[in-house]
């Protein structure tokens, strides 16, 4: 496994980061995927620091809106895009080929509206009551979403796009692996935050939990992965991890 070319291709597919990488194949699509909890740390690093430095000048709302806001603006808006899409899909009661149909349409439709505002308003609030650390492991949590989502035995949706690119390709060793990082790095958090040393490695089951729950739904009501599926898939495991460690 080629690390550097394989954590290059993660972050050009998961940030604004104007990386370059060789062409993409399944193998070095699977490496990326098994990878992007480190797309999380950054991103999430990087929220938690404006979050962190807002709240020294101010209070409340603000600070939260404005790490949430980075993330979606180093992630493109992508993965929120496919959680509307998603949304729209699912919401709509049709049969697959249609629902699929309807997320690749470039409108957002009230299923997707009233989700996005939701999700980000949740978001938002969860930060505010949880504080930065609790951002960077809910935006890691994300990204670990993806490497379960891609692991052997998840079919895409569709024969072609993002889905078919990196369905099935990761391996249950890297999966284990990274999960077992990341609750490492959750317990390191929990410490350096003063909090319980169980609670993010709560907020990353939790994270993790709710995914799995929307992937088999997608797959079972899809036929298997897509683009926009992956990103619902971010979104709601950051949603969940936040709520987790805000509530608990």
């Amino acid at each position: 496994m080629n690390y550097m070319n394989a954590l290059r291709l993660a972050f050009g597919l998961l940030s604004v980061a104007p990386v370059r990488f060789p062409e993409v194949t399944r193998t070095s699509a699977g490496q990326a995927m098994a990878l992007a909890p480190v797309v999380g740390v950054a991103l999430g690093g990087a929220a938690a620091l404006l979050m962190w430095a807002a709240e020294l000048s101010s209070g409340g709302f603000l600070p939260a809106a404005l790490a949430v806001a980075v993330v979606a603006l180093l992630t493109r808006g992508l993965h929120l895009d496919g959680l509307a899409d998603l949304a729209d899909g699912l919401g709509s009661g049709k049969p697959a080929d249609a629902a699929l149909n309807i997320m690749k349409k470039s409108d957002i439709g009230p299923f997707g509206v009233v989700t996005l505002v939701l999700t980000l308003l949740v978001q938002v609030g969860a930060a505010v009551e949880a504080g930065p650390y609790s951002l960077l492991v809910a935006v890691v949590t994300g990204r670990l979403a993806l490497t379960w989502a891609c692991g052997r035995g998840v079919p895409p949706a569709r024969p072609d796009g993002l889905g078919a690119m990196v369905a099935g390709t990761v391996p249950r060793a890297a999966q284990v692996a990274a999960t077992a990082l990341a609750m490492a790095g959750a317990v390191l958090v929990s410490l350096a935050g003063g909090v319980s040393p169980v609670l993010f490695p709560a907020a990353v089951a939790a994270g993790l939990l709710a995914a799995w729950g929307l992937r088999r739904r997608a797959v079972r009501r899809l036929g298997g992965i897509t683009g926009d599926v992956l990103g619902a898939l971010v979104e709601t495991a950051t949603v969940a991890a936040l709520l987790v460690a805000a509530l608990l």
